[in-house]
């Protein structure tokens, strides 16, 4: 971990601290970084002059402050744009649909620059294992490649815009030594003044990725727990659906018995009137034919204690 670059937070100076955590070294400082503001400043102002210099839209342009950087060390995209330019590097936009469509996967990328509001920071790969390199932690954090995608996902909803490096980064030490042996963290970092940078100007700024990992496990723990809840419920189920396919079937003989035992009686009577002379009166008819509702009743009861 010791050989990683990885500069910290001083004023509002994160879009170098970004550009030089990515590049591994100090390749840009402030000055450097307001020239490009400068010089982005003079081409805006030279196209807005091709309208007309006495046009009230000049004017107004030249009243402006810079667009391109601040007095507190802010600089814009552009600007990082432009010194990336130095390096034959380019940005894609992450959620764009022409980067989307392209299906890839983060871990397969080489580093991602963040920005929300005025703070910049960079993931980076590093040999084979990804880093948080932001400017605002005690010092690099390492991320697994599965909490990659969940930690650029949870950014984007904390409004984070997310750009992809394109091109061939600066060789250096730590992706030397990195790619021959992989690092383990005992503690994750924390941010420089926590406290205070909550509180300062509404500026967000995201958990680090160990946090969102214990996040997930306890997640993955209540899930657990409510698929163990499903199963036993699925499990009583199943026992009383057994119970009422027996009932079901105890039913059925009953009533085949039921109804053999019906028949025998019919024979007999019909044997009986032969020998008499006499078939059955309309008394034994009804009374076969209350014996028969009262089982479909029994059995109805039967059939709806199961059901409750």
């Amino acid at each position: 971990m010791e050989s990683i670059f990885h500069e910290k937070q001083e004023g509002s100076l994160c879009a170098q601290h970004c550009l030089n955590n990515l590049l591994q070294g100090e390749y840009f400082t402030p000055v450097d970084l307001s020239s490009i503001a400068h010089q982005l400043d003079e081409e805006e102002r030279m196209r807005m002059a091709e309208g007309g210099m006495a046009s009230e839209e000049y004017r107004t342009f030249l009243q402006q402050p810079s667009g391109n950087m601040d007095d507190s060390g802010f600089f814009s995209i552009q600007v990082i744009s432009n010194a990336l330019g130095v390096w034959g590097l380019e940005l894609i936009l992450f959620n764009s649909r022409e980067y989307q469509t392209l299906m890839i996967n983060p871990i397969d990328e080489k580093a991602f620059i963040c920005n929300y509001k005025e703070h910049w920071f960079t993931i980076r790969k590093l040999g084979q294992q990804w880093f948080n390199l932001n400017s605002l932690l005690t010092g690099p954090e390492l991320i697994s490649d599965t909490y990659l995608a969940l930690f650029l996902a949870q950014l984007q909803q904390e409004g984070y815009s997310i750009f992809v490096i394109r091109g061939n980064l600066p060789e250096c030490e730590a992706e030397q030594i990195l790619g021959l042996m992989r690092v383990q963290q005992q503690q994750r970092p924390r941010l420089i003044g926590e406290d205070e940078a909550q509180s300062s100007s509404g500026q967000r700024y995201p958990e680090t990725a160990m946090a969102v990992e214990d996040e997930v496990v306890d997640e993955d723990e209540e899930e657990l727990k409510k698929a163990l809840a499903l199963s036993k419920q699925d499990m009583e189920v199943e026992d009383e659906e057994a119970d009422l396919r027996r009932a079901i079937q105890l039913s059925m003989q009953g009533s085949v018995m039921s109804n053999a035992a019906s028949e025998t009686k019919v024979v007999n009577v019909k044997v009986s009137g032969q020998i008499s002379g006499n078939s059955a009166g309309p008394g034994g008819s009804q009374s076969e034919t209350l014996t028969a509702e009262e089982l479909r009743r029994r059995r109805q009861a039967y059939f709806d204690r199961f059901k409750e």
